[in-house]
């Protein structure tokens, strides 16, 4: 993934208006992230525990989306697999929901996934990050073809969202 500035994850954002997107918190340390083990740019919001946002990239544009999440207190503590990267967890799988764009997101229709907490999928994928014991099933793909299939699950829950 080509590293994003702030104001192009500002304006990629497509279930929240041009106004919720100005007041959504970015990370600041956008420089220091790891870009090129990204597939897409996933953060929890600091000041909004109960919010979340993700920017990656569709057919060579910025896509944003607004995620409503549980707090860190009430994650559950049973162990759940994200469907993005199919990492286990316990404890650390959120059900994640986007509004929907247009229309159907003003009329209060959503989207849920079952996504990793702290979305930092693209590196449980490639080992960057460790989920613990067991985290990782094993698998006879190649790791191309497992970023492959994390880019796969986000595109269809984008689709799903923008619909």
């Amino acid at each position: 993934m080509k590293p994003l500035t702030e104001q192009e994850i500002r304006t990629a954002f497509v279930n929240c208006t041009k106004g919720e997107a100005k007041r959504l918190s970015v990370p600041r340390d956008l420089a220091e992230r790891p870009w090129s083990d990204l597939d897409f740019l996933g953060w929890r919001d600091p000041q909004a525990p109960d919010r979340a946002c993700l920017a990656t990239e569709l057919d060579g544009r910025p896509v944003a989306l607004a995620l409503r999440c549980p707090g860190a207190t009430s994650w559950q503590t049973r162990r759940s697999m994200c469907s993005m990267c199919l990492t286990t967890h316990t404890g650390g799988v959120s059900l994640m929901v986007a509004a929907k764009a247009g229309k159907a997101g003003q009329q209060g229709n959503s989207v849920g996934a079952y996504m990793c907490s702290d979305l930092a999928c693209p590196l449980y994928v490639r080992g960057k990050k460790d989920a613990g014991v067991g985290a990782r099933l094993p698998e006879s793909l190649t790791l191309e073809e497992k970023v492959q299939r994390t880019v796969a699950n986000l595109t269809a829950f984008i689709a799903k969202v923008t619909a």
